[in-house]
């Protein structure tokens, strides 16, 4: 049966463990080589991704790219405006297609339909790189950075803080399969997937929203934000309005533990979301953070493969 990674409870939370475990061992085994050298054991040797990109990307585009290199394979990157998905062709053709000249497939998308549609037809493979709805990927990568810096997940207490959004959703799902607990500072009206957080619930996470944004990073153990107009999102001013309270500066980190982590899936909007105190600050670990991205999109091609 074809594993696809659209979203983390596709893998549930015995491969996810699975798959962190991977990521940071197979980091470590590499401390200091050459960013293109292959793994001692080149386990995707022959094997070749196809990256659909509807929308822009740095660090997927790269991370996904050099994980295949590591991983002894090869990587074709295809912009869907100028593919004939930009011309009409569907979505279904188009993985029937794929799935005849690639051995997994990698789509960055608005709708989180066109990624499911995708795998629904494919015969190989099909990694969620992005959606409106999640990005599954990116948390991998945020989670192995958290265990990276010494944290257990399990019992921890993570804060968010600004727009309700893909990141978020992904994140709300971590928690669920994971067991760390969660506060949302999020305004009222911009709150996350009431669905993602009720399957967190059910599976015993601690998932509470919290409208003033220093009791939801009281005594928090990670805090995390992402931008607060996202990629393809008009800039709008009043939603702007409505997160300033939320700003990740010095004053609001204050109120979490010392040791606290600051996380930021990146782009930062820089004295928006997040001040340059805080991201260039010693609770800073976006860089980290940032490099994950390969070693998790390692782990997760192979769990996809069925390596793991």
């Amino acid at each position: 049966m074809t594993r696809n990674f659209l979203n983390l409870s596709d893998a549930g939370a015995e491969a996810l463990d699975a798959i962190l475990h991977d990521a940071v061992t197979r980091k470590a085994a590499r401390a200091h080589w050459p960013k293109g050298q292959v793994d001692a054991d080149a386990p995707l040797a022959g094997r070749v991704l196809a990256m659909v990109f509807e929308k822009n990307s740095t660090r997927t585009r790269v991370s996904f790219d050099v994980a295949m290199r590591q991983l002894g394979g090869s990587a074709v990157i295809l912009e869907a405006g100028s593919t004939q998905l930009g011309r009409g062709e569907s979505i279904a053709d188009t993985a029937r297609v794929l799935s005849r000249m690639a051995d997994a497939i990698m789509l960055r998308t608005d709708d989180h339909a066109k990624v499911e549609e995708l795998a629904r037809h494919a015969t190989v493979p099909v990694i969620n790189g992005l959606t409106d709805l999640s990005h599954p990927c990116q948390i991998v990568a945020d989670l192995e950075t958290v265990i990276e810096h010494g944290k257990s997940l399990a019992g921890l207490e993570w804060a968010w803080l600004g727009d309700g959004n893909n990141v978020l959703n992904s994140i709300v799902e971590a928690a669920g399969l994971t067991g760390f607990n969660l506060r949302i500072g999020v305004p009222d009206g911009y709150d996350s997937d009431p669905a993602f957080i009720a399957r967190a619930r059910s599976l015993g996470a601690r998932i509470t929203i919290e409208r003033d944004p220093a009791a939801a990073v009281g005594g928090a153990d990670v805090v995390v934000t992402d931008t607060w107009v996202s990629m393809g999102q008009p800039h709008a001013e009043a939603k702007l309005a409505a997160m300033a309270p939320y700003q990740v500066n010095p004053a609001l980190m204050a109120h979490a533990q010392p040791d606290a982590l600051f996380l930021h899936c990146l782009p930062a909007h820089r004295g928006e979301e997040v001040t340059d105190a805080v991201i260039d600050g010693p609770a800073s670990v976006v860089w980290d953070e940032a490099e994950n991205r390969i070693h998790a999109q390692k782990a997760i091609l192979r769990w996809t493969f069925g390596q793991i």
